[in-house]
């Protein structure tokens, strides 16, 4: 159980940290300090600074994409509503409401991507296997809601909101997700046949 317990701490540490500092300014005799534990103690668990990274990633994967649908399922009922509430969510993330209500940073894996730079890199990687999970969550809203096009549709709001994400993260404009979901629901409505 102690090891567990190490390990889950030192992935919870080093995702704070690479969140707030970045992957490569965030050094392991940092996050082993931060954790608590030894710089021994985060070998016997973690091969590399990598390895943690990805494990980091992998969690907040998890923990962000549960968090995000169920904030979305709070906020609307049907495909269409919600294909227009991931700016809400987005919203609320952006003005601290985000997953452990930590203070918004932009995206950890828009981040990572940029720090890792080499598609074939294990860390853009799983950068990007989040982005695509997050597409096919949009492509199956918009099958369910009915639109005509709906590989088009979810690409055109995937791109409208990681805009929205890097206005909030660069711009420091707060109220971009709110922009954005008012062109949203222009292109929602035109995607959906008219009955």
């Amino acid at each position: 159980m102690p090891s567990t317990a190490a390990r889950d701490r030192l992935v919870q540490t080093a995702l704070e940290l690479f969140y707030v500092d970045g992957f490569h300014a965030v050094g392991v005799d940092r996050i082993a300090s931060e954790a608590g534990v030894g710089k021994m103690t985060l070998y016997r668990h973690f091969r590399s600074k990598e390895d943690l990274i990805l494990a980091a990633l992998r969690r907040r994967d998890e923990v962000f994409r549960a968090w995000f649908t169920r904030a979305l399922d709070a906020a609307a009922t049907t495909p269409s509503g919600k294909l227009v509430a991931v700016f809400d969510v987005v919203d609320a993330w952006i003005k601290g409401a985000g997953p452990g209500n930590q203070r918004f940073r932009g995206c950890a894996f828009v981040k990572a991507s940029a720090e890792y730079g080499d598609p074939d890199d294990p860390i853009h990687a799983a950068a990007a296997a989040h982005k695509a999970i997050q597409l096919r969550q949009l492509i199956q809203l918009a099958r369910e809601a009915g639109a005509t096009a709906p590989e088009q549709l979810a690409r055109q709001l995937a791109i409208l909101r990681e805009g929205a994400i890097a206005e909030a993260h660069v711009a420091g404009n707060v109220d971009a997700a709110l922009d954005a979901r008012r062109v949203a629901e222009g292109l929602v409505g035109a995607a959906l046949p008219h009955q």
